[in-house]
């Protein structure tokens, strides 16, 4: 398997072990990993976000994790075109960059362009939001579908977010997300990478998202939420939307106990975990699907 000219992507959902896999990827083939990951980017939050060990970065380059401040906003659009430096210049280093992580949209961006529509004012978007939690998703969709008949082939009824992301484009630039997709480029061809979703199997990924919740207790979760909460991050920001942030404030607070939590923590990262995968399945069609076990295969072939 030869792989010294690609571009090397690994997906998959949280807690797979794409962090373990890269690292043994990369010592394998020279290679640099490169975060794609939109919430392992912020440094004040390394143990909420599973952001490699430094045990692990000492031993691989590591870019674009724990950079950026909680306090700024961070964009699709600033990690691809931070990422696209990094492959760049692991490249011209003679190494072979791998990028990894479980965030879809930066994949997308990366190999498909980033699809350049005007900045909808949030007061607008949280409109849209409003009107779906309202009516339901099934009834949300059935509106979008009637508004934008395009869209019906490209996006799942169940899938709530790029349904609400579809019905804003839409009634906000009175174009189609579909037409906006149209005219988007990338620098990219398909020859440039070499794709892996790693596909692990539900009921293992439970257990392992279960271990994690009990892992970061230990590496001292409680602590970090503590010094975020102490940053007062503005609402709107992004990461506030990281699993555990709201669930160790009640804690804090005395709303809710240790267990509690861990359950709520747990539960949420599971629907996260699922969505990944739902997004995977209608958006990943070209991707080489590897089971756990067949990582193994893979690093032996190189």
């Amino acid at each position: 398997m030869d792989l010294k000219s690609k571009i090397i992507l690994i997906y998959g959902p949280t807690a797979s072990g794409k962090s373990k896999f890269s690292v043994q990827l990369a010592k394998k083939i020279n290679g640099e990993i490169i975060n794609t990951d939109s919430m392992q980017v912020y440094k004040e939050l390394k143990i909420l976000t599973a952001r490699p060990l430094k045990k692990e970065c000492s031993k691989i380059k590591h870019h674009l994790y724990g950079f950026q401040s909680v306090k700024r906003k961070f964009s699709t659009g600033k990690w691809l075109k931070l990422a696209t430096e990094k492959i760049s210049k692991i490249k011209k280093n003679k190494k072979i960059p791998i990028l990894v992580g479980g965030t879809g949209l930066y994949f997308k961006a990366l190999t498909d362009g980033l699809v350049k529509i005007p900045n909808i004012p949030i007061k607008f978007r949280n409109k849209i939001r409003n009107l779906q939690k309202q009516i339901g998703q099934k009834k949300f969709y059935k509106k979008l579908i009637k508004l934008d008949p395009l869209i019906k082939e490209k996006i799942n009824p169940t899938d709530i977010q790029r349904s609400i992301r579809a019905y804003e484009v839409k009634v906000y630039t009175k174009k189609s997300l579909i037409e906006w997709f149209k005219n988007t480029k990338t620098k990219f061809t398909e020859d440039d990478f070499f794709k892996i979703y790693i596909d692990f199997p539900r009921q293992e990924l439970l257990f392992r998202i279960s271990s994690r919740v009990d892992q970061m207790l230990r590496q001292g979760a409680v602590k970090e939420v503590k010094k975020f909460l102490k940053l007062n991050v503005a609402p709107e920001m992004t990461p506030n939307k990281v699993i555990g942030i709201n669930e160790f404030k009640d804690f804090l607070n005395k709303r809710s106990d240790l267990k509690e939590v861990k359950e709520k923590i747990t539960i949420k990262t599971r629907q996260y975990a699922k969505r990944q995968s739902t997004w995977a399945r209608g958006q990943m069609k070209n991707w080489q699907k590897v089971n756990p076990k067949a990582l193994n295969q893979i690093l032996k072939k190189l």
